[in-house]
């Protein structure tokens, strides 16, 4: 009999702090992580209407450095980088020779640095391994990887009230950063990277920056009664925002341009990059699928893997569903065929057995303000 043996869980800098503040602890992606502390509506409503705090160190992390990066990049993206500025930033996905997404990222364009040229990756957890072979294998000897992804902490601040909770601990003027913007500064005496993005359909900043420090950080701001939040909020403040989540929406057989990612996909502009000749040809002949918002009646909560289906016939899958506690309404994300996607399509979910109804909507099913 063979013996499977698994890995242990990896843990964050922050496993301590956060147990102390009450988190429930559960495993994602390869490490041990806080799934919720004080409730996963309360987490989530503290974000929409205040200021919570994540800790996302789990996520992957890689600084890239040498002469030619840009243009080694971008024969790995679909995005344009050209012009991206220093303290700029792209979100956009690294595509196989299908078109399918092997991962979604954000580019953090730093320019040159003593010489070179640096930008900084921030990938999912789950594809990070994956991502480094993958990076390694297709970037010129030139350019050197860094993998930061156990040395450094990152969090996320997040909410309307996200942005004046944390400029107390940063030296720089956060107002000032735009949408997408970054820089480095100074947190409890260490460097720190500081980005105006996030994954909940708010403002705020993700903060990468060593432990210790984001030790302190998420001491000073709890205290200072920003809430600390799991990933079960973090996952329901997403899909509100119909932000796709790597395994559920985007796999290494969906295109960007089936989920809803065509804005990242610069084909009228003279790129060339893996993956274009299938992005190309399907946008000519047509798209197997597209993503789509659905809304359900009452407590009726479809999950990933549920058959979408109308008339008796399976015709699509739901890759994400919840309750939405900021709609107060059971809201879900599909893939359907492209003529069953259209706005008002009624469908049908199959839900322990029973067929639920579905409604296509518009997505995402919650704008922030800071987007409206």
């Amino acid at each position: 009999m063979t013996t499977i043996v698994s890995a242990p869980l990896l843990s964050s800098p922050l496993r301590a702090v956060c147990v102390d503040a009450g988190a429930r602890l559960t495993g994602f992606a390869g490490w041990e992580l806080p799934l919720q502390f004080q409730g996963l509506v309360q987490e989530h409503l503290a974000v929409r209407q205040q200021v919570g705090i994540f800790d996302i160190s789990h996520m992957g992390k890689f600084q890239l450095r040498g002469s030619g990066l840009r243009e080694a990049l971008q024969r790995l993206l679909p995005s344009d980088l050209t012009t991206l500025l220093p303290g700029q930033a792209q979100y956009s996905v690294l595509l196989n020779d299908a078109g399918g997404c092997l991962d979604d990222l954000i580019v953090y364009w730093q320019g040159w640095v003593d010489g070179a040229e640096q930008a900084l990756l921030i990938v999912n957890a789950a594809t990070t391994e994956s991502d480094r072979r993958w990076l390694t294998e297709h970037l010129p000897p030139a350019i050197a990887l860094l993998d930061l992804s156990q040395e450094l902490a990152l969090v996320a601040i997040q909410g309307p009230q996200a942005i004046a909770a944390l400029q107390p601990f940063v030296s720089c003027e956060l107002a000032e950063l735009p949408r997408f913007g970054h820089t480095v500064t100074s947190i409890a005496g260490q460097p720190a990277f500081v980005a105006r993005t996030g994954y909940t359909g708010e403002d705020g900043c993700e903060v990468m920056l060593p432990p210790e420090a984001a030790i302190a950080l998420w001491q000073q701001l709890t205290a200072a009664d920003v809430t600390p939040c799991g990933l079960g909020a973090r996952d329901t403040l997403r899909l509100e925002a119909a932000m796709p989540l790597y395994g559920h929406e985007l796999d290494s057989e969906t295109t960007p341009l089936e989920a809803g990612l065509g804005w990242v996909v610069h084909l009228d502009r003279n790129l060339e990059f893996i993956g274009r000749d299938r992005l190309v040809q399907a946008k000519t002949e047509g798209l197997r699928r597209r993503l789509v918002g659905l809304t359900l009646p009452g407590r009726n909560i479809a999950r990933h893997g549920y058959p979408v289906a109308i008339a008796d016939t399976t015709i699509g899958i739901v890759t994400s569903g919840s309750w939405s506690p900021t709609l107060s309404q059971a809201i879900a994300l599909a893939y359907v065929p492209p003529a069953l996607a259209n706005l008002g399509q009624e469908l049908w979910v199959e839900i322990r057995g029973k067929q639920i109804p579905a409604t296509v909507v518009k997505r995402p099913f919650y704008r922030g303000s800071q987007f409206r």
